[in-house]
């Protein structure tokens, strides 16, 4: 017989919850990688959801040996009286790709899914939403969570999130790699860095680890600060998940120097031969310097020569100089499910579920019309 339990805390885990669970995430964190880990969730959870949602991490445990993990969370605004209630994946702007945390992996993952969406759809007062997002949307997971959502009654929307670009490293060395780069950004690495040699001292530093990483956090922000970039909307995030990847291994932080003053800063994370361009930044004062390319084959160089990961991921979003760089494109996508057990959730579907069909049918109407007058 399989338990469903539900926990609203991240902070009372080794006490509360069983040490079966607590190994599938270290499995998961073994198994996947880091950004399906209690590290990466604890970090995220701790410094940037915490304070506007409450959680919901659903176990699936079958003899005390838990299958699935889903953490889901809600806002807290949302528990108001006369308001939508959303239960959503517990990830932010910060994330890249959701994935459930499954263990041992896929073991009977749709009747899982299907048990837990039931679960869900039971509790009072009731979900009127549930919203995953970003997904990979050709995974397993994806299509076995939306029929499990499909099987238990509720509407099902997929909707874009953003492109992904990433480079398949197909065994290559870092030489091969850039001799395939487009011409334009090869002559500007040999030109800038020549450049930067001769009248500059330039010093590329990495930082994998714990020695001297607190004042590589403070340099990373002084050029954060000094670069075009917004504030960060949770600012002890991104110190929290460098010092948590430098405890795993994972950290690859590249800081350039030009004259002892920092410049450019690139935070990479490697779990599972794939490197994650996870964070860059370059002091605006230096952009005509073309200091945050450089320090970019500088990390490819490590991760491909020295790592020797797969993959190169540049996660989120379809910026142009991304292309220089990466081979391939994919993407993510979204997955909102409606409740049409309650008022909010059938409103919701109607509004856009049917919102989304009117547009296609005025689109057609326009291309018949279109093609009729030409």
């Amino acid at each position: 017989m399989k338990k469903i339990t539900l926990h609203h805390s991240l902070e009372s885990l080794p006490d509360s919850l069983p040490d079966s669970c607590l190994r599938s995430f270290e499995s998961v964190n073994h198994e996947a990688d880091f950004f399906t880990s209690f590290a990466w969730l604890n970090n995220l959870w701790t410094h940037s959801l915490s304070e506007e949602h409450d959680l919901y991490l659903y176990e699936i445990a079958q003899e005390g040996k838990v299958q699935l993990l889903l953490p889901l969370c809600s806002r807290k605004s949302g528990s108001r009286w006369g308001m939508p209630r959303k239960l959503c994946a517990a990830a932010n702007y910060y994330t890249s790709l959701v994935r459930l945390m499954t263990y041992p992996p896929l073991a009977d993952s749709q009747q899982n899914m299907q048990q837990l969406v039931a679960s869900i759809l039971s509790e009072t007062p009731r979900w009127d939403s549930l919203d995953l997002h970003p997904m990979d949307r050709d995974s397993a997971q994806f299509i076995e969570m939306k029929q499990a959502c499909q099987h238990a009654g509720m509407a099902v929307q997929e909707y874009f999130c953003f492109g992904n670009w990433y480079l398949p490293v197909n065994g290559r060395t870092f030489a091969e790699y850039l001799d395939g780069l487009p011409s334009r950004l090869k002559n500007t690495l040999k030109k800038k860095r020549r450049q930067l040699e001769k009248s500059l001292a330039l010093e590329i530093c990495l930082f994998d680890g714990l020695a001297g990483l607190e004042q590589a956090i403070a340099d990373y922000e002084l050029v954060y600060r000094s670069s075009w970039k917004s504030a960060e909307a949770s600012p002890l995030f991104i110190a929290g998940l460098m010092r948590t990847c430098a405890q795993l291994g994972h950290l690859r932080l590249g800081i350039a120097y030009l004259e002892g003053r920092p410049v450019a800063a690139q935070l990479w994370i490697v779990s599972q031969d794939v490197a994650s361009i996870y964070k860059l930044a370059y002091d605006e004062a230096y952009a005509n310097l073309s200091v945050g390319s450089i320090l970019t084959a500088y990390l490819m160089e490590q991760v491909i020569d020295v790592d020797h990961v797969a993959e190169v991921d540049y996660m989120t979003g379809d910026d142009a100089y991304k292309q220089d760089w990466m081979s391939h494109r994919r993407e993510r996508w979204g997955l909102l499910a409606f409740n049409l057990r309650t008022v909010y959730g059938l409103s919701g579907a109607c509004w856009h579920i049917g919102r989304q069909q009117l547009n296609v049918f005025f689109s057609t109407i326009r291309r018949v019309l279109g093609n009729a007058f030409h």
